[in-house]
């Protein structure tokens, strides 16, 4: 049977085939850094996730130059190699020794070890991914970085296998824009976060109406731009999900020349790509799960 998501426009069989293609580039990505010790993406208009030429993530207008100097200087290599996000969800969340930290889609790992050495041995970073190839090079990661407080599971962000009320930072670093029911997303990291407890992530967001065949083109899902959400549909998501104080503030704008090789490699109308102009960006998104909810009238439990 083939369920309609109304809020992505695709369908059950839609979103399982989408999370069999993310799971097999993701995997790829990190066999190639296991094996080789190659930069990979999949987050950006040149990359081999989406079918491109590997580069070295210098000149990704998407992926390059998110951490601050020396930030990862500490980290192995293999963990900044396999960075795949669109910001720095860590410095973000401003975390504090002693939280409980969880990163959806935690990929090689960057972001979960720097999370765990921002909370310190009181606190705990959990990461979970859907990849068994990502989480062996996370371990592997965490392994070599000699960081104890972390703990790597295997799961999907639609079901987090978390218990409720038990984490107090949600990060993700580009990754909700990949996922066929964001609905079911939010719905879950509120679920999990504790009352008072904050969703600080990193994700690529569209403004206004975007092209159709961008839309439409599975492969863009892997390279972070047609499952992205318009930001108004964004703050109405998270609002129905019961998160407040939600924000959106942009971080990068693309320009449409940034996306000429990815759309051209992708076998897409390259002749009116200014009417893209200011509607793709990297942003910080931020919401509260409140501290405490509504009492229900007598009259309802009764």
């Amino acid at each position: 049977m083939t369920t309609s998501n109304s809020t992505t426009g695709t369908t059950a069989t839609a979103d399982s085939a989408l999370t069999t293609l993310v799971r097999e580039k993701y995997g790829d990505a990190a066999r190639r850094v296991l094996a080789t010790g190659e930069a990979a993406s999949c987050c950006g208009p040149v990359n081999s996730c989406c079918g491109g030429d590997a580069f070295n993530g210098s000149v990704d207008p998407i992926t390059s130059n998110l951490y601050v100097n020396g930030e990862t200087d500490a980290l192995p290599s293999a963990a900044v190699l396999a960075s795949l996000g669109c910001g720095n969800p860590t410095a973000l969340a401003e975390l504090a020794a002693g939280e409980v930290v969880l990163d959806l889609g935690s990929g090689g790992g960057i972001d979960v070890i720097l999370s765990a050495r921002r909370v310190g041995p009181t606190g705990k970073a959990f990461g979970l991914d859907m990849t068994d190839d990502m989480l062996a090079l996370a371990r592997q990661n965490a392994a070599e970085a000699k960081v104890t407080n972390v703990e790597f599971l295997k799961g999907q962000i639609e079901a987090i296998p978390l218990p409720d009320n038990s984490v107090d930072v949600i990060i993700s670093n580009c990754v909700i824009n990949l996922s066929g029911d964001k609905r079911r997303v939010l719905e879950e990291a509120f679920r999990v976060l504790k009352p008072g407890g904050r969703f600080a992530v990193s994700d690529v967001v569209t403004r206004g109406a975007m092209p159709q065949d961008v839309r439409r083109n599975m492969e863009l899902w892997v390279g972070c731009v047609a499952g992205a959400l318009d930001e108004s549909e964004f703050h109405t998501l998270l609002g129905e999900a019961g998160f407040t104080n939600t924000d959106i503030e942009p971080t990068r704008v693309y320009r449409p020349e940034d996306a000429l090789q990815f759309l051209t490699e992708s076998g897409l109308d390259t002749t009116n790509l200014a009417a893209m102009e200011g509607k793709i960006m990297a942003a910080f998104v931020r919401a509260t799960k409140p501290a405490t909810t509504a009492a229900v009238p007598a009259e309802l439990t009764a």
